[in-house]
């Protein structure tokens, strides 16, 4: 199931440490197999407020996405930006090809006895 580490991040500048990071993290996810889906986009906020911006890397799994992220090649270069740029990192597992959201309604409702 393909997994995505998502960030929410604010930066105020830019600097040479962000720079380096954003030079480097490529080589850390080639291992396993991470890719870009969204970097250096304006979001288009269409509810409540969302400052800063948003990244989100794809990996086959959740197991590569976690290993990318505890890996010394990425965990060398991390404080490059959590020095520097205020936001959030979460990983993520996608759904299933044919999800139905009514489904999980379903499940959701009767967990809750509605």
């Amino acid at each position: 199931m393909t997994a995505y580490a998502i960030a929410h991040l604010r930066p105020e500048t830019v600097n040479g440490a962000v720079l380096e990071y954003i030079e480097r993290i490529q080589s850390t996810m080639d291992p396993y197999e991470g890719r870009f889906l969204v970097h250096g986009k304006e979001v288009e906020v269409l509810e409540g407020p969302f400052p800063g911006t948003l990244v989100v890397i794809g990996f086959p799994d959740m197991e590569r996405a976690r290993a990318w992220y505890a890996s010394d090649a990425y965990r060398a270069i991390l404080p490059l930006r959590t020095d520097h740029i205020p936001g959030e990192a979460v990983l993520v597992e996608g759904v299933p090809a044919g999800y139905d959201a009514s489904e999980t309604a379903a499940s959701l409702r009767a967990a809750a006895g509605l």
